[in-house]
């Protein structure tokens, strides 16, 4: 089954440098982990981020991969979050 992860921050203007190094670290993960780890930037509003975990698992993990929990955590430090898991369609 295919599913993705959503992270976004809405960065409170904190120091960015540890969230910058934080987020990018993540896109060179080791595995076993998410087949695809990207991060997005918001085309105007600077401090805004978007982390997609992108999976291929046997079993939907509803409320999240602990990784994704855990990565949702460490990232209230510096804002609102919001953490969602998506299915994708098949046709």
């Amino acid at each position: 089954m295919k599913w993705l992860e959503v992270i976004k921050l809405r960065s409170a203007g904190k120091d960015s440098a540890p969230l910058d190094e934080l987020l990018m670290s993540m896109t060179k993960m080791a595995h076993p982990g998410p087949a695809v780890v990207k991060v997005f930037l918001h085309a105007v509003l600077e401090g805004d981020f978007s982390v997609h975990l992108y999976w291929d698992s046997e079993r939907l993990e509803q409320n999240g991969s602990a990784l994704g929990i855990r990565l949702a955590q460490a990232l209230k430090e510096f804002g609102l979050i919001d953490h969602s898991v998506w299915i994708e369609e098949e046709k």
